[in-house]
């Protein structure tokens, strides 16, 4: 989701409630710690360099089990933020604590923002030898060792 829709889905809204991909929610007692851009410079096994740019909020929760962000105030962090996006309409991404710091896209689904997870991926398959899919055979076309085949009537069978 970019940030512009977020915003956009923020000003329509009275509270807020974030769901893990677990399908549990983020206690309603979060705090947004921080929010920026993270920028990933990089080079791909195809030899390409490569930059990637997203904005980043990061999720926490504390003992602090009395306190609510609301919308209003999230755009209001959003908007102290935006100097930082460079006027770029970046893509957002929402840091999370499980196991480790994990990173998390966003979607909406009704009154709730769903945490999403991300995937790995070969950015340059066709220079690393990555078939596009696994070839599909009929066992019609598979090489036969005739010295290990049964045939009718052999007592392997």
């Amino acid at each position: 989701m970019k940030i512009t829709h977020f915003k956009a889905l923020l000003a329509n809204r009275s509270e807020l409630h974030f769901q893990k991909p677990d399908g549990l929610s983020v206690p309603a007692h979060f705090h947004i710690t921080e929010a920026g851009v993270t920028t990933k410079h990089f080079i791909d096994c195809g030899g390409i360099v490569r930059t990637e740019r997203t904005v980043s909020f990061q999720l926490w929760v504390a003992g602090d089990l009395e306190h609510r962000l609301s919308p209003t105030k999230l755009l209001g962090v959003i908007n102290k933020a935006e100097g930082l996006f460079g006027g770029d309409d970046l893509e957002v991404e929402m840091e999370y604590q499980t196991e480790t710091i994990s990173r998390f896209g966003i979607e909406a689904d009704g009154d709730v923002f769903r945490l999403t997870t991300k995937q790995t991926n070969c950015l340059a398959p066709d220079s690393c030898g990555i078939p596009e899919g696994k070839r599909k055979i009929a066992l019609v076309e598979l090489p036969v060792n005739q010295a290990n085949c049964c045939q009718p009537g052999d007592s392997c069978c």
